[in-house]
């Protein structure tokens, strides 16, 4: 069982400019897995009804597409597909599809063959994907369906096919950070297709939940909608995209580019610590100096970061995230609930605990007797919360501290299966 102790980073984080690291490039959702080579980018013919810069007639190709129905010899079979449907060729469609070519291929921009037959109003070409079972509701990058399309370029006959066929105009989809140009789509932008929520259960906005995402385990949060226009979020995703360490909670990828918008980030499977101290009490000695030593190095490594620091302003057990301080005296309310086993003020939240203590100044009493711990671990705490942000320990003095106090109790034999404590 993974007992490790991770930071969240989420909402709040405040950092200055971050350069660009050395560390490796991440590969795009719509790269091929294989080649890490990204999918061609279908511009030939009309484009997207929902595209800013769409092309409301036809446009060459930039490697000279001709415009007959000779299909050019360096197309691969995705892109000869969008090809003949963009040309009308129903026979040339039904044969690539014969040949075992998917019926939802997509280009860069996530449109499908039937997108494309729709923008240049090819109703046979239409019936022949639909025959051959065409997702009637894909959406491009965009947010656009095939009927959207039609209806865009006035194409009737096949607006009515689609129609029959249960399709319905989606509403507009685009969000503040949409790019009109693919090449400013940042590096962590994921393909919402690719994530896999359980069936039957109920997405909620703003709390984490558990997907998979190209068969693995994540935790994707659904951005309230007035997050969308949030530049905290915008900033919170740059700053996200660099953090690596041990201790953190890894970002894994954002969906930025269509509603919802999503973050993502590595599956934990024994959730966080706000849920295990209602559930299993206070926690043994072992560890609380475990959890508190891994919590308090995932906080070093961001109150450490070059050029400039990464301040939580967040941190607490649920989220286990103006100067460095703020997160010291947080620390000190998360070690104070590992020990009682209860929230900092009894009764209330963490968030209304924090109101209290913030403006109230309230400071809680350790009923405990701190049984197996030396003094000085009650002075920590003590420091943590001091008034004075001046007064508070830096993570790097608390995590000596720690290590001296877990040392202590080892020596004396308080805990008598010993439980290692990673350097």
């Amino acid at each position: 069982m993974d007992t490790g102790m991770r930071v969240a980073l989420h909402r709040q984080v405040s950092s200055g400019s971050l350069k660009e690291s050395g560390e490796l490039r991440r590969q795009s959702s719509l790269e091929s897995p294989r080649t890490g080579r990204a999918a061609t980018r279908f511009l030939f013919g009309r484009q997207s009804s929902m595209d800013p810069n769409r092309r409301r007639g036809r446009s060459q190709s930039p490697v000279g597409l001709a415009e007959d129905l000779t299909v050019p010899d360096n197309l691969d079979a995705t892109m000869q597909l969008l090809f003949l449907a963009c040309h009308g060729d129903a026979a040339g469609v039904e044969a690539l599809l014969r040949g075992g070519v998917d019926v939802n291929s997509i280009n860069l921009d996530g449109r499908t063959a039937l997108h494309i037959a729709s923008c240049e109003g090819h109703p046979d070409v239409v019936r022949v994907l639909l025959t051959w079972k065409a997702n009637i509701d894909a959406r491009d990058r965009w947010g656009s369906t095939a009927v959207a399309d039609a209806k865009c370029y006035g194409h009737t006959e096949v607006y009515n096919l689609l129609k029959a066929r249960g399709a319905k105009i989606p509403r507009n989809r685009r969000t503040p950070m949409m790019v009109s140009n693919p090449g400013d789509v940042p590096e962590y932008e994921l393909n919402p297709s690719e994530l896999q929520f359980k069936k039957g259960d109920e997405v909620v906005k703003g709390v984490y939940q558990v997907a998979k995402w190209n068969g693995t385990k994540v935790h994707v949060k659904i951005l309230d909608r007035e997050c969308y226009c949030d530049q905290e979020v915008m900033h919170e995703l740059t700053v996200l995209e660099k953090v690596r360490h041990p201790n953190v909670v890894q970002f894994v990828g954002a969906v930025t580019q269509n509603i919802p918008m999503m973050i993502i980030s590595e599956y934990l499977p024994n959730g966080d610590l706000s849920s295990c101290i209602p559930r299993k009490g206070k926690l043994h000695g072992q560890k609380v100096l475990k959890y508190g030593l891994e919590i308090a190095r995932g906080m070093t490594y961001l109150h450490q970061c070059k050029p400039d620091p990464i301040i939580h302003c967040d941190l607490k057990p649920k989220n286990e995230i103006f100067d460095a301080s703020v997160d010291a005296f947080s620390f000190g309310f998360i070690l104070y609930e590992m020990v009682e086993g209860t929230h900092t003020v009894h009764g209330k939240s963490s968030e209304e605990s924090g109101h209290t203590i913030r403006y109230d100044g309230m400071r809680p009493s350790l009923k405990n007797k701190l049984r197996g711990y030396p003094p000085d671990f009650k002075a920590l705490i003590e420091e943590c919360w001091d008034t004075q942000g001046i007064a508070r320990p830096t993570f790097s003095e608390i995590i000596i501290r720690l290590e001296k106090i877990y040392a202590q109790c080892m020596k004396q034999g308080t805990w008598k299966d010993s439980l290692k404590i990673w350097k």
